[in-house]
């Protein structure tokens, strides 16, 4: 009952910012914000945004099995978030784009831009629900099943409760709602960890020196070029995953998008990209305390998704953390949610319609797509059996590559298009992407792990430049 209190008392609030900032508020203010965000507002909540609830519950877990090499990949976050600044932004804002894949019609034509757009909405709409799966399933397993309410209500509710507060004001709402829950979130973490410190009866210093001394506290493996912790792997998975899953994504470029200017975009970019390395050690280092106090009280969990609820949301450290720790996931979950929706729905409207001015319709449109992606949480469950994230970033490798290899071909050469082919090339790549991963599977044993996202798009820049034309009509494509 404590977790739906704090669930209720967290929702009024966002309810709250809601009113106040949707006021006067049309399509412009729901799909760009007029272009009046502050940057340091969007580069602080886009850090909550980025995030989501599924760190709070698998991050801190992956020590079990790969120690803190996820560190890795977040180093190469930083240079993915420098490129999506000086690369993509400036021709996004030279564009006056509302959504991000209109360029791909300039640059190469309709059927392009319908591609780009579906992948899109098949991405985030698969990837959103994954994410937004963690606060339903903790609120289902810690609340609501003594109770008996079954799952497809719990998801329901909470998706009309993103809804609700999204309706009118769009994406500046979610500037605003998105620095609140990120604050939120960050201060639930810190509190957790000093409250996990104190259960292990440790100062901050020895915390520090303990988790130092830990052998998950391993962060590079450089020895084995077949492991998927691999450096180099996963180094320069991040660079790309970024690039694809922010800087070719709508729903996390939308908010930059919002800035007044390109400089303004660019620093709110490069400011949160390194915030990523502090905030998941963050988590990572809960993660060993949480091993301690596990081993010291002789439970350990079953799987690394449950190391954090194990002691979290029980109440076995106290009410104090599971306040803390309903709060952090459920400001995370509904950050990364609220603002999925708002893409789903601008993306639709804009691209799937090209009624960017129909008030009306776009409505019906946000209605729909929380429809829609009710359906999508719920068949995740039904399928999903490994590790949340890595499912996420799996997903990701199959449905972004196509959208990395449009991109790469339109920025970097001169060469038009046979626009009718495109779909197929697209659909094809990920195909042989699956087909490849297994053969080397079954072969050699070796599986293919976020470096797919690399494969996968170069298999589609390859198809495009197989089928492209010399001349292009640079002055057409406005870039």
């Amino acid at each position: 009952m404590l977790m739906l209190i704090t669930m209720l008392v967290y929702f009024g609030l966002l309810m709250v910012v809601s009113r106040l900032t949707s006021r006067r508020a049309d399509n412009d203010t729901f799909f760009r914000a007029n272009r009046q965000s502050p940057w340091y507002l969007v580069a602080f909540g886009m850090v909550g945004a980025s995030i989501s609830g599924i760190t709070f519950v698998s991050v801190p877990g992956m020590v079990i099995k790969t120690d803190m090499t996820y560190l890795q990949m977040c180093l190469g976050f930083i240079l993915g978030y420098f490129a999506v600044a000086f690369i993509l932004l400036p021709v996004y804002y030279r564009l006056n784009l509302t959504s991000i894949y209109t360029y791909l019609q300039r640059r190469m034509g309709r059927r392009t831009y319908k591609t780009g757009a579906s992948f899109f909405l098949l991405s985030k709409m698969t990837n959103a629900a994954a994410r937004f799966y963690v606060v339903c399933i903790v609120l289902q397993e810690f609340v609501l099943d003594r109770y008996g309410v079954p799952f497809p209500i719990t998801v329901t509710l909470l998706v009309a409760l993103i809804w609700l507060y999204t309706r009118r004001g769009g994406i500046k709402t979610l500037v605003w709602t998105d620095s609140l829950q990120t604050l939120c979130m960050l201060t639930a973490l810190v509190l957790i960890i000093l409250q996990v410190v104190s259960a292990l009866h440790l100062t901050p210093a020895e915390a520090v020196e303990s988790i130092a001394a830990d052998s998950h506290s391993r962060i590079f493996v450089f020895d084995d070029w077949v492991s998927r912790q691999n450096f180099w792997k996963q180094f320069f998975s991040g660079i790309f995953v970024v690039i694809v899953m922010t800087g070719l994504d709508q729903d996390l470029m939308q908010k930059n998008l919002t800035c007044k200017s390109l400089s303004d975009a660019q620093k709110d970019m490069c400011t949160y990209g390194f915030a990523f390395v502090p905030v998941n050690l963050l988590f990572l280092a809960l993660g060993v305390l949480l091993l301690h106090l596990a081993q010291q009280s002789g439970s350990m969990p079953a799987s690394g998704d449950q190391l954090v609820p194990m002691f979290a949301a029980t109440g076995r450290l106290g009410d104090l953390v599971v306040v803390l720790f309903t709060l952090g996931v459920v400001a995370a979950s509904f950050s990364s949610a609220d603002s999925a929706l708002t893409a789903l729905t601008t993306s639709f409207c804009v691209d799937v319609c090209e009624r960017q001015g129909d008030e009306r319709l776009r409505k019906r449109v946000h209605v729909a797509m929380a429809l829609v992606f009710v359906g999508f949480i719920i068949a995740f469950r039904l399928f999903n059996s490994m590790s949340i994230i890595d499912a996420i970033y799996t997903l990701c490798s199959y449905t972004y590559g196509p959208l990395l290899g449009l991109f790469a071909f339109g920025l970097i050469t001169r060469r038009g298009v046979r626009d009718r082919w495109v779909p197929y090339i697209c659909i094809a790549s990920p195909v042989v992407c699956l087909i490849l991963d297994t053969l080397v599977s079954d072969l050699t044993g070796y599986k293919f792990g976020y470096e797919m996202l690399m494969i996968n798009g170069s298999l589609t820049f390859a198809g495009l430049w197989a089928l492209s034309e010399r001349r292009i009509n640079i002055a057409k494509t406005g870039y």
